[in-house]
């Protein structure tokens, strides 16, 4: 049964905000006493959040499928809708969220580092919102946005200070146990660990966390056996410690010669070129070992690579191997540690910035010019729009001629009749324009946004 998991995709649908209210209050001798509609509420965020207590993404394997619940709407006497609750979902140190195109999100590192992957939609606004001293009476209320939905991908990348890194049944899980209190599998038979194992260690003064990486051998970066699913998690550390295997039954196998594997399949992969070096000769409790390691270690020190025979089984070599870990790991934080001083940006809008364009196209089947309005309003305020009332198709009729598209749609060349788009793809809106639209309604309305029925009331 799977029990590690370091990369899965996940979906995400935030919720949809909810449509606001069209209602007029009645009181006694008053039956118009105006518009009391309320607004809608927000749709829920779907939130990635760092918690130490996870260490795996073995949830979203099981359940990569993630909603919000939706805003309320709003109700008459001026009832706002409640908002969607907010879906926060737990993810281990060290996740790395990136679009399905390779683009990189965020890179969750930190107890409590927090992400939103999918924002709730807005509510939509009530008709006593959209009252004003010349729309008194509206007749419309404004629908709610739909929520974001994305796909993601998540990968955990283990924030761990050493790795060690050697063939499989080099012993590194065995050294994982013996220098601090993990307690990863351990066999006395070949096999290769399947999941990376965590330990804390402890010399002098220096903390540090110490990961095997499992399943490295010739091809790994090519996606052979296990390897490249796991070098990933070497990227964050800032000492790599070879574990070489002295004692090893496999005729084949020798010492110096497996460490050119392991280095070549590291360049392979890449970015870990300046990671400092250490080479732990193990099982130098056994006969062979020794004689091996006797041999091996001038040979290492003459590439200049520090070496030192350890055993997991007797500790022996161990508290010197822990303290030169420790010396580098000091020495990578010293030089990485950057006093982080808050600056405030500011990004002032560009004074002739419209916020939206139109662009001009063809038909492909007619050849007939087609106009596209792109920006974050006129989009946002078709997707606000009943298009099934006549009033609330005028109103976005005002919107978009204060913010100037009509104007810009008369310089690209637009004509009464023309075919416009408002919106990217396929979901977007198009229509006949028309440089003015009267807003429909029943013989009792005067202009848009009043009602004569309330004069005098």
């Amino acid at each position: 049964m799977t029990s590690f998991v370091d990369r899965v995709t996940l979906h995400a649908f935030a919720g949809d905000g909810g449509n606001g209210c069209t209602s007029v209050r009645r009181e006694k001798f008053k039956p118009l006493a105006g518009p009391d509609g309320g607004n809608g509420g927000r749709g829920g965020d779907i939130t990635l959040e760092v918690d130490p207590s996870v260490t795996t993404l073995l949830a979203f394997h099981h359940r990569p499928h993630h909603r919000a619940p939706h805003g309320r709407p709003g109700q008459g006497s001026n009832r706002h809708g409640a908002d969607g609750d907010n879906v926060v979902l737990p993810v281990p140190d060290g996740t790395v969220v990136t679009s399905t195109d390779g683009e990189l999100l965020a890179d969750l590192t930190g107890p409590g580092k927090s992400y939103v992957v999918a924002r709730g939609g807005r509510g939509g606004l009530g008709n006593a919102a959209l009252a004003s001293p010349r729309r008194r009476a509206p007749g419309f209320a404004l629908l709610g946005e739909p929520g974001e939905q994305h796909d993601v991908l998540l990968e955990l990348k283990s924030v761990a200070d050493v790795a060690l890194v050697g063939f499989p049944s080099a012993g590194k899980s065995s050294l994982v146990a013996a220098l601090s209190e993990a307690k990863p599998k351990i066999a006395d038979y070949p096999f290769t660990t399947l999941v990376p194992n965590l330990g804390v260690v402890t010399a002098g003064d220096v903390v540090f966390t110490v990961a095997d990486v499992p399943g490295l051998i010739p091809g790994a970066s090519e996606g052979r056996g296990l390897g490249l699913e796991f070098l990933r998690h070497v990227e964050r550390c800032s000492v790599l410690v070879h574990v070489i295997d002295c004692a090893s039954l496999e005729s084949a196998r020798e010492p110096l010669a497996d460490l050119d594997v392991i280095e070549a399949e590291l360049a392979a992969y890449g970015g870990l070129d300046d990671r400092p070096r250490l080479v732990a000769l193990n099982k130098v409790d056994l006969p062979d070992g020794r004689v091996v390691a006797d041999m091996v270690r001038p040979l290492l020190e003459e590439r200049g690579i520090p070496a030192f025979e350890v055993s997991a089984v007797s500790r022996e070599g161990l508290r010197a191997l822990t303290f030169a870990v420790a010396d580098r790991v000091r020495a990578h934080r010293e030089a990485t540690a950057v006093v982080v001083t808050p600056r405030i940006v500011i990004r002032p809008e560009a004074v002739d910035d419209s916020g939206f364009e139109v662009l001009r196209d063809a038909d492909p089947s007619t050849g007939e010019p087609i106009f596209r309005v792109l920006g974050t309003r006129p989009e946002r305020w078709v997707r606000q729009t009943d298009f099934a009332n006549d009033e609330a198709v005028g109103y976005l009729a005002d919107r978009l001629a204060r913010l100037g598209v009509e104007e810009s749609l008369l310089k690209s060349g637009a004509a009464p009749g023309s075919t416009v788009v408002i919106g990217p793809g396929d979901d977007a809106v198009v229509f006949d324009w028309e440089p003015t639209i009267a807003a429909g309604g029943s013989a009792t309305r005067g202009p848009r946004g009043t009602d004569h029925r309330l004069d005098g009331a």
